[in-house]
């Protein structure tokens, strides 16, 4: 009989016990509670769809990059005409292909897209022609070092200005003064040297307050 009482006893241990039900049958599917656990792969998925969802969101909000002007010139800095290495050739370029080739492939378009615009442009001046007491013809330079200390700039760390006839503007020397005039962009040769990427119509000088 002992047997008999221990496998019935353990029976009904197992029916009571853990806060079941008596009048539970084995077979019948229990009561779910609470929520089904996601898999951790689905979870990831979620959250980066998520992310860029919010991202795209957050774009669209933004809308495109806010050009900064002053009157009809677009305000350009040497951040951008400098953003990028131009390798410069030791020996002339004698060849127009090799000209052209130069010329398509070093410099990147967003500066490219300068050309012929008008811009206002900000840099330290340092004078190259005098007539009459006024500046005729100038560099605007990057950076202050390079007019009075002997740096040699890089070839897109500077721009070559001439104002027009009798319109020649005052030496500003030491602090950044902002250039007005149209830019154009593109290899400058002379004696089949290249000399410069950057030139510039001037149309009237402002500084030295910052932009």
């Amino acid at each position: 009989m002992k047997p008999l009482l221990i496998s019935l006893f353990a029976v009904m241990i197992g029916l009571l016990g853990c806060g079941r039900n008596p009048s539970v049958h084995v077979g019948i599917n229990p009561e779910i509670r609470g929520e089904a656990i996601v898999p951790l792969t689905a979870q990831l998925i979620e959250t980066n769809a998520s992310v860029i969802a919010n991202a795209t969101n957050a774009a669209v909000k933004l809308g495109p990059a806010v050009v900064e002007k002053i009157g009809d010139y677009t305000v350009v800095n040497f951040d951008r005409l400098a953003s990028f290495n131009y390798d410069v050739p030791d020996e002339p370029v004698t060849n127009k292909t090799a000209q052209a080739t130069l010329k398509k492939e070093q410099i990147p378009a967003p500066v490219k897209s300068l050309d012929r615009q008008k811009v206002a442009l900000k840099g330290f001046m340092l004078p190259l022609k005098v007539e009459g007491g006024l500046i005729t013809e100038l560099l605007i330079l990057r950076d202050q070092s390079m007019c009075c200390y002997g740096s040699v700039p890089k070839i897109n760390e500077w721009v070559s200005v001439k104002m027009p006839t009798g319109k020649g503007v005052k030496a500003v020397l030491d602090v950044p003064i902002t250039l007005f005039g149209t830019l154009r962009v593109g290899e400058i040769y002379e004696n089949n040297y290249l000399v410069g990427i950057y030139e510039m119509d001037g149309d009237r000088l402002s500084g030295p307050p910052e932009l």
